[in-house]
């Protein structure tokens, strides 16, 4: 069995362009199902761990009607449930900020000092936001990493001023710290196309935006509660807190990670059935290989089904050329796909997790592949009658 299969890999190289022309086609198709499988596992890994971050893996408590209050007494109201760890007011508003004359397109976050607990905000220079901040509607913010080197050309700029528009009027704030938000993928894969982020104390936003309401509150649950469950009674104790009904909702932000992880699924699971395609194109090319063989070798079957070999064996011996084909092939393109993906995910900042049971399988079915393709010419092969084989030359 050994020598069959030594024999198989030395009878495959006679004629290397034609193989190497083969191997292309199965490489290609291994490769293109890991980098796809591997895209999605990173895409999904990143965006989740970039939700949780940004402390989007919560509850997200807003208004269905602007008349109804969200303000002080709700965020007490639910700060005070047992099942609730953190709750915290959000503002938001999307506007410019100018940094020595230049406009910067920015989103506005209104925040308390609890933000550190909800957010995942890392600082670099400076201080948080405090109460003092808070209670006094200081018009001073933390600004964004990546905005301060663009702007000023170095990260440590607190103690410097620039001027945000918000409500329509521009003041002048004073930077007090410099964060870097999340894991950065946004900010790592778009670049400029999104906006930085900038934080303020929410009294201060809500005192522009001449509202005292919030724009929602983010609720983070206590590891051993259901969400679904959480979300229905925190809108019951606002409700009774108000006596207001029907005026607010919940949103459950870890559903929608769900949702987006479904999606990616779906596009994962199209793609790859192209990357199947791929390999049964291949199996054509390596049936045509196996069939071209025979042709070429006809007089050394029949010489060898003179001297006494069985049909299983020289079914065999075309299985085997047939499945080391492939394995070269799969193997290759396992190198290829997972060297693309890696290089792919350190580009764009992202850490990859290859999965074992992926690899597995793409190589086991590009085997079976292989084998199915390799049948016909093998039976071929070992139909030739060894009269009519010698006579053929």
């Amino acid at each position: 069995m050994i020598d069959m299969i030594f024999n198989s890999f030395r009878i495959l190289f006679r004629k290397k362009t034609r193989t190497l022309l083969t191997l292309l086609g199965i490489t290609v198709g291994v490769a293109s199902v890991l980098i796809i499988n591997n895209i999605s596992r990173c895409g999904s890994n990143a965006l989740s761990s970039e939700i949780d971050e940004l402390g989007m893996g919560g509850l997200s408590v807003m208004l269905k009607n602007q008349s109804a209050p969200l303000a002080e007494e709700e965020l007490d109201a639910i700060r005070n449930l047992s099942y609730v760890d953190y709750a915290m007011p959000l503002m938001f508003e999307s506007t410019d900020a100018y940094i020595h004359q230049e406009r910067s397109p920015v989103y506005l976050w209104g925040i308390d000092k609890s933000a550190k607990d909800m957010i995942n905000l890392t600082l670099v220079h400076g201080r948080f936001l405090n109460s003092a901040d808070i209670s006094s509607y200081s018009k001073c913010c933390l600004i964004d990493k990546k905005l301060a080197e663009s702007c000023y050309g170095s990260d440590n700029v607190t103690g410097k001023k620039l001027v945000i528009n918000s409500g329509g009027t521009g003041s002048e704030y004073d930077i007090v710290g410099v964060v870097k938000t999340g894991g950065g993928i946004l900010e790592n894969m778009m670049g400029s196309f999104v906006p930085a982020f900038m934080y303020v104390p929410y009294t201060t936003l809500q005192s522009s935006l001449n509202t005292g309401n919030f724009s929602q509150i983010a609720v983070k649950i206590k590891p051993d509660h259901d969400n679904d469950i959480a979300g229905e009674n925190i809108i019951k104790t606002i409700e009774r807190e108000t006596d207001v009904k029907g005026a607010y909702m919940v949103t459950n932000l870890s559903k929608q990670k769900e949702n987006i992880d479904n999606i990616i699924n779906i596009f994962t699971l199209v793609l790859t059935c192209v990357g199947i395609v791929s390999l049964f194109v291949a199996g054509l090319s390596i049936m045509n290989v196996m069939l071209a063989s025979v042709t070429e070798r006809t007089r050394e079957i029949g010489i060898k089904k003179a001297l006494g070999a069985s049909k299983p064996m020289i079914v065999m011996e075309f299985l085997c050329e047939a499945l080391a084909l492939t394995l070269i092939g799969a193997v290759v393109g396992v190198a290829a796909g997972m060297a693309v993906s890696f290089a792919g995910a350190g580009m764009i900042g992202l850490t990859l997790t290859p999965g074992v049971d992926i690899i597995f399988i793409t190589v086991l079915f590009s085997l079976i592949v292989g084998l199915i393709f390799g049948i016909y010419p093998a039976l071929k092969a070992a139909g030739l009658r060894p009269v009519e084989a010698l006579r053929s030359y």
